[in-house]
């Protein structure tokens, strides 16, 4: 397969898992007590972790012949 075909598929592969995972953690985070030490918490976890996910996907796209 064309590097430029996988960095497409990859494209929008990123685009739409980042699209749920947006979602799901808007959707949790509603559930998240008013403390701001939780809200703190919670947003760093999520914003840190939704990259884990993605690194297979990076790898297969950058991966060479």
């Amino acid at each position: 397969m064309p590097a430029r075909l996988r960095k497409l598929i990859g494209l929008f592969g990123i685009l739409g898992f980042m699209t749920l995972y947006i979602v799901a953690a808007i959707a949790v985070g509603e559930h998240i007590p008013d403390h701001w030490a939780a809200q703190v918490a919670f947003y760093g976890v999520v914003g840190l972790l939704w990259g884990v996910p993605l690194f297979p996907l990076i790898a297969w796209m950058n991966r060479g012949r």
